[in-house]
């Protein structure tokens, strides 16, 4: 079986020490020689060396990884977020340890306590079921810094703010504009408060024109494409021209749902989403949306959670990031009676 190169052997190799070696290898070598410092790199590249994990954070005091937690990894939006993580941790010479916990409290704490023993520095969570105990009982006695994605406002120190306000009132004025008087809305029944905020801006701008939505408007279904497929009966039910889903995994499996009972969209109903993902562009009739700048969101997170880890006494760090609009194909004007 060939053998680990180890630090000894490259130690050994350059004619310095390990403490050498590990110094410059940590980027801690500057009062060694320029020749010093090239000659061992020139070494480990031509021997293969790769630092152990293990060592190196018993040295460095930190293990450069961060936890992120999304509630389902099959989710377009939770990639999109997820590669908006990955870049700018590497940026930041982080590594990031991701998990999808399906929606399951329990597997969502059994991964935070496994996390925690693997020191990791700090954790995303995105995910609508963490609960004030979870936080209180795991990550708060544990000192590790941690930010909440999709809550506004939750309670963690830092936070990335999405003007859901807005986007909920893009939302309604976009189908009054097109005349719609009879509308759904498709969201959950556990809230997370960003949805909540979404859906106080959408009730706004109703109201501005003389708009009521009813709680019987509102079908309450999770936040899935099964979710929405699920709620199609319900909504039809209303007898609406249009609906408004709270995101667009939710409208996707709407739109299934009305085809399947020959309901054609927009012509027969609007169908409205939020969150505009990769998969809006490539479905018929083409999803629109309110957008969400779901990549920058990842990466505003990692940068948020990284300056945390290295300043544990900081100010509070709060980005706030804008929503527009993309009209697409599955809303359009009112049909005639």
């Amino acid at each position: 079986m060939t053998r680990k190169v180890t630090i000894r052997d490259l130690a050994e190799a350059a004619g310095v020490s390990v403490t050498t070696v590990s110094q410059i290898l940590n980027g801690k070598g500057e009062r060694f020689s320029l020749d010093t410092r090239r000659r061992v790199h020139q070494l480990q590249e031509e021997m293969g060396y790769v630092p152990d994990f293990n060592a190196r954070n018993l040295i460095m005091k930190s293990a450069q990884t961060i936890g992120v937690l999304v509630p389902n990894l099959g989710n377009p939006f939770f990639s999109m977020f997820i590669k908006g993580v990955q870049s700018a941790s590497r940026q930041r010479q982080f590594i990031p340890l991701i998990f999808g916990a399906n929606h399951d409290e329990k597997l969502e704490s059994y991964y935070l306590q496994e996390l925690i023993k693997r020191a990791v520095d700090g954790l995303i969570i995105a995910s609508a079921s963490i609960t004030g105990e979870a936080i209180d009982n795991i990550l708060k006695k544990n000192g590790i810094p941690y930010l909440l994605i999709d809550q506004n406002g939750g309670p963690s120190m830092d936070g990335v703010r999405i003007d859901d306000d807005r986007g909920g009132q893009l939302a309604a004025q976009h189908l009054l504009a097109f005349g719609h008087r009879r509308i759904a809305v498709v969201m959950p029944q556990n809230a997370t408060q960003n949805l909540r905020i979404r859906l106080a801006g959408f009730r706004q701008a109703l109201a501005q024109a003389q708009v009521t939505l009813t709680d019987s408007d509102i079908i309450l279904s999770p936040m899935t494409k099964l979710g929405g497929y699920q709620a199609t009966a319900a909504v039809l039910k209303q007898h609406p021209t249009a609906v408004f889903a709270i995101n667009d995994e939710t409208a996707l499996g709407l739109m299934r749902g009305f085809h399947e009972r020959g309901i054609r969209v927009p012509q027969d109903i609007s169908v409205l989403g939020y969150d505009d993902i990769d998969l809006d562009e490539y479905v018929v009739p083409r999803l629109s949306s309110v957008h969400q700048p779901v990549v920058t969101m990842g990466e505003q997170a990692t940068e948020l959670l990284i300056n945390r880890i290295h300043n544990r006494r900081q100010a509070a760090q709060v980005v706030a990031l804008p929503v527009d609009f993309r009209q697409r194909e599955s809303t359009g004007p009112v049909k005639p009676d």
